[in-house]
């Protein structure tokens, strides 16, 4: 089962400080995905992601300047995010994503 996710920035807005990211994951049977992280207190049902079809899945979020942590919550398993291009330990074992957001 082929799983991947893709992060990339969106371009920023000029009248804030805050940049749009866009968050990609792919899994080819997955009926629920969210994204939880230090941005929305690790409540995953507030940030559901968008099915695209065909297992694609995506969220755009609206971040501050920062370093963000986060995982991704697959049909109620938590998953580290295979495309994460740094991750870091967590108290459970396991990996977060992190999210760089430059000012």
């Amino acid at each position: 089962m082929k799983k991947r996710t893709t992060t990339r920035p969106v371009p920023q807005n000029p009248a804030t400080s805050t940049q749009t990211v866009r968050v990609d994951y792919w899994h080819p049977t997955a009926t629920e995905v969210c994204i939880a992280g230090t941005f929305n207190e690790w409540h995953p049902n507030v940030t559901p992601m968008v099915s695209l079809g065909s297992g694609h899945w995506c969220k755009e979020l609206v971040l501050p300047p920062g370093r963000h942590e986060y995982r991704l919550l697959v049909d109620g398993e938590w998953v580290t995010d295979p495309a994460a291009t740094e991750t870091v330990p967590n108290s459970y074992g396991s990996q977060n994503g992190v999210l760089v957001v430059q000012p």
